[in-house]
């Protein structure tokens, strides 16, 4: 970062879950000088937000994101819900490979049940 100059539009980004071990050398104006907590989902927008931007690429049958969220525990992190979507994806996938479905041509279909499935896996 010291060698970047003024004459390049350059935005840094970092992300840490543990900023207690952040080298203050780091934290320095003009480095990553802005620290900004993002704590867990606490209201039912805000799980239903996350939960549709990590679904957007999925297939989807018989799927209520909203009848998830209400699944979902009072306060549950982005993290939390990342892995409640991929699995329910793996669970999808692991039911066409069982049931010798797969093709060149096989999407895979996450519904319901496997949502259900993954959140009392999960949570």
């Amino acid at each position: 970062m010291d060698c970047l100059d003024s004459s390049g539009d350059v935005f840094i980004l970092g992300a840490t879950n543990r900023p207690d071990l952040l080298d203050p050398a780091l934290l320095r104006p003009g480095r990553f000088d802005k620290m900004l907590y993002i704590g867990p989902c606490q209201d039912e927008d805000s799980k239903l937000k996350v939960l549709k931007a990590l679904s957007r690429k999925f297939v989807l049958e018989d799927v209520i994101l909203e009848d998830i969220v209400k699944m979902l525990p009072s306060e549950v992190t982005g993290a939390t819900v990342y892995a409640i979507c991929s699995s329910a994806w793996l669970f999808a996938a692991r039911e066409l490979i069982r049931d010798k479905k797969v093709n060149a041509d096989t999407k895979v279909v996450v519904q319901m049940k496997h949502f259900e499935q993954a959140v009392s896996e999960t949570t």
